[in-house]
């Protein structure tokens, strides 16, 4: 016999509309997860004009869009509404208009159905990504965890036991991105775009400082972001594609490093990668080539589940109700929620 849980979940947190189904399943074998349908519809051709996020065109672009990917969610998942347990959604960090919209869907969906709400942790749906493509992974686990908003190295020490090992002191590495490629004229989002202008340069044309490379797990890629500049202005003529290539190479090579780091300092049985930035080709390259070489176990999630998407939050949502029940209907949302760390 198999036990099936069944979650709708919603993800507004910054500048995706998303809704997925996502099912459990719970069998003598041990836990499955089964992403039914995943749909997120991307914001990025009306921030590009702003050359970045701007909140209430997010909002505004949340209420446009949510029901009819809701509705394309539920289609696609083949599920009627009596089949649904829960109804989740991100309740922090992130732009609090954006938040609030996804969480008073959730909210009213819940009371409609008559089925508990949970509100989830945007960075521990980041976490359970990890167990959507393999649930099999055994903590303890370091998870590299890199987006425009945050940058950190967890260590998962199993299920809910979270202690955050570094982080950035300023910039997040998606964010320094953006900037240099904001500075250098590429446009937005800066991440993709100098991940392809990237594999036409030569990264090794150009060696830019590596930030705190040797000062514990923190991060700080600002000093990076003003070094390209600083380059810039005395080599004018310097080749976009070598800057970009050398930038990326920096940044890449602090992430690694320090994610390998954690992982020796703790005993870590694998290493996994999470995040926006995460679906950057030399980051995905270079943190296969380094697990490999200490025989580490890891996870490259598919570039799906990098970005901002609900099913990630449907996993974590499950996992949630089993632990917590439902959320208060009272419960709004936390700009500035942080990971739920061990004492």
């Amino acid at each position: 016999m198999t036990d099936m849980t069944t979650v709708l979940a919603i993800e507004t947190s910054c500048d995706e509309t998303s809704v997925a189904i996502v099912r459990r399943h719970r069998d003598s074998g041990g836990d499955r997860l089964e992403v039914l349908s995943n749909i997120v519809s991307s914001q990025v051709e009306q921030h590009a004009q702003f050359g970045g996020v701007v909140p209430e065109v997010a909002s505004r672009a949340h209420l446009e869009m949510l029901e009819p990917v809701l509705l394309a969610a539920l289609e696609e998942a083949a599920v009627e509404q009596s089949e649904i347990d829960a109804v989740v959604a991100t309740h922090g960090p992130g732009l609090i208009g954006a938040l609030l919209i996804g969480v008073s869907e959730a909210k009213a969906l819940a009371l409609a159905w008559g089925v508990p709400y949970v509100g989830v942790n945007h960075m521990e749906g980041h976490l359970f990504a990890t167990f959507l493509e393999r649930p099999d992974l055994e903590p303890p686990l370091i998870v590299l965890l890199v987006s425009g908003g945050h940058t950190l190295i967890v260590h998962l020490e199993a299920l809910g036991r979270y202690r955050i090992l570094g982080s950035t002191i300023d910039d997040a590495a998606g964010e320094a991105f953006d900037k240099v490629a904001r500075y250098l004229g590429l446009g937005y989002p800066g991440g993709p775009i100098v991940d392809k202008l990237a594999a036409t340069g030569d990264r090794d044309a150009i060696r830019f400082p590596r930030g705190m490379m040797d000062e514990g797990l923190d991060f700080s890629f600002s000093g990076m972001k003003t070094a390209v500049i600083n380059y810039v202005r005395s080599h004018p003529d310097a080749a976009d594609a070598d800057l970009a290539a050398g930038f990326q190479e920096a940044v890449v090579d602090v992430l690694v490093t320090k994610a390998m780091r954690a992982a020796e300092q703790v005993g870590a049985k694998g290493v996994c990668l999470g995040g926006g930035v995460a679906a950057n080709s030399r980051l995905r390259e270079r943190f296969a080539e380094e697990t490999e070489a200490r025989g580490l176990d890891a996870l490259i999630p598919d570039r799906a589940f990098c970005t901002d998407n609900a099913a990630m939050i449907g996993a974590a949502g499950l996992w949630r109700l089993e632990v917590d029940g439902g959320h208060d209907l009272d419960g709004g949302a936390t700009p500035n929620l942080r990971l739920p760390e061990l004492a």
